[in-house]
């Protein structure tokens, strides 16, 4: 009777293991299962954080926009000045040809000069030698230094004028405008000196009574 106890006992307590497991096994799945909603409830609560990527398909757009606004930048800014620039130089070294003097004024002087001696001689008059020999060739000079200061004069004029008859909206450049203002003002002031010292007021010829 003492090793059935022990059997009934031992059935017992491999009942009980058996119930165990089974209890654990399913207290594991109904762990899984409720593991496995919240997953996919915080995978889909992911995503929309995901649907950022929409945000960078927007930069080519913007890098679109941006590329073409340069492009109608570069194109517009291409012929800006150019000519300008160059006239208001060309202007300014005009004007100060005709103060420091030119090649073709030296030339001019040296021709007056020399058609003055021909058409002199050892018997004519001091006052017919001088006017001849110098009053003719500074008088050449001075007429093409204001040549030179008539050029400037219009080219700056022409230059500083130039944006008016030209895109509206796109203003002028300053250096141009500095550059070409200077121009102007030596061939003014060029002009002026050309002016008297052709008509013997500045420098005139020395008396010979």
């Amino acid at each position: 009777m003492g090793t059935k106890t022990v059997d009934e006992t031992g059935v017992k307590t491999d009942e009980r293991k058996t119930d165990e497991a089974t209890e654990a096994a399913a207290s594991t799945e109904a762990a899984e299962a409720t593991e496995a909603p919240e997953a996919a409830e915080t995978a889909g609560t992911d995503t929309p954080d995901d649907t950022d990527t929409p945000d960078d398909t927007d930069t080519p757009e913007d890098g679109d926009v941006t590329g073409k606004t340069d492009g109608t930048d570069g194109t517009e800014a291409g012929p800006t000045g150019v000519g300008q620039g160059a006239g208001a130089v060309v202007s300014a070294g005009l004007g100060i040809v005709s103060l420091t003097g030119s090649w073709v004024g030296t030339v001019a002087s040296a021709r007056e000069s020399l058609m003055g001696q021909l058409q002199t001689s050892s018997s004519s008059d001091v006052g017919t030698l001088i006017e001849k020999g110098y009053g003719n060739a500074w008088q050449a000079t001075a007429m093409w230094g204001g040549i030179f200061a008539l050029v400037a004069l219009i080219v700056g004029v022409v230059v500083l004028a130039r944006p008016a008859f030209g895109a509206p909206g796109r203003p002028q450049a300053p250096w141009i405008k500095s550059v070409a203002w200077a121009g102007v003002a030596l061939g003014v002031i060029g002009l002026l000196l050309a002016v008297l010292k052709y008509t013997d007021v500045l420098l005139g010829l020395p008396a010979t009574g």
